[in-house]
């Protein structure tokens, strides 16, 4: 991972941190809270604004106003129309990227593991921006980045899962050593082929745990989501 303060002044880099609400973004937050030279200034989520929930997970924005609450950042949501086409998605994170710039970001970091496809994505997007993107978790095997993150404390819910890669009973259950045991041998223990998604609500990137409570499951548009609750405080 690149990093280091600006040449010559010893001021700390200003990074945003894409987040999806998951255990991935939770455990790459982790991994940049540890790097002193690097000054986070808030998470990023691209949000369904007809529904209010983040793209993709299907959390409620809520949780992720609680999450960065106890991460000790703002949260910086993008809200796309439904349905939303891609040149519409790059003209809207364009302008969002500009404005960035403009206060000063110089470097956005991303969760993703190992598909080259969607790194180089990210990286022509961004390429001429005047931002930088960084991976901090690239290429590490995800059987040992998924029991690393366990072991640290990590806890989080599979909100969204593909039922022609993983069956639907796994939806709504917490991401330990005992569903990682029970995933089928084709899956990824980290989902990153997009078998599940999650919501991290607690571990050492964290103040405090997210209180939540686990609502219905539904089918819908082939997916298979877990509705999360706001939990008593």
């Amino acid at each position: 991972m690149s990093r280091g303060s600006d040449a010559g002044t010893g001021t700390p880099v200003k990074v945003l941190v894409s987040w999806s609400t998951g255990k991935d973004s939770a455990w790459m937050l982790h991994r940049l809270q540890q790097c002193r030279d690097l000054q986070l200034v808030g998470l990023v989520s691209t949000v369904n604004a007809e529904f209010e929930r983040v793209a993709m997970h299907g959390v409620r924005t809520e949780l992720v106003t609680q999450q960065a609450s106890v991460a000790g950042l703002p949260w910086i949501p993008i809200d796309l129309p439904w349905p939303c086409s891609n040149a519409e998605y790059e003209r809207i994170m364009a302008d969002f990227i500009a404005r960035a710039v403009d206060d000063g970001v110089t470097h956005m970091a991303f969760g993703d593991l190992f598909l080259e496809d969607v790194r180089a994505y990210r990286e022509k997007m961004l390429a001429g921006t005047g931002i930088t993107p960084l991976f901090p978790l690239w290429e590490i095997p995800t059987d040992e980045l998924a029991a690393e993150m366990i072991d640290a404390g990590l806890r989080a819910t599979l909100t969204c899962l593909d039922p022609r890669k993983l069956p639907s009973e796994f939806a709504g259950r917490e991401f330990d050593a005992t569903l990682l045991a029970e995933l089928p041998e084709a899956c990824d223990p980290c989902g990153e082929y997009g078998e599940f998604h999650s919501f991290a609500w607690d571990g050492p990137m964290f103040r405090q745990p997210v209180a939540i409570e686990r609502g219905e499951t539904v089918e819908r548009d082939g997916f298979v989501f877990t509705d999360l609750l706001a939990g008593p405080a």
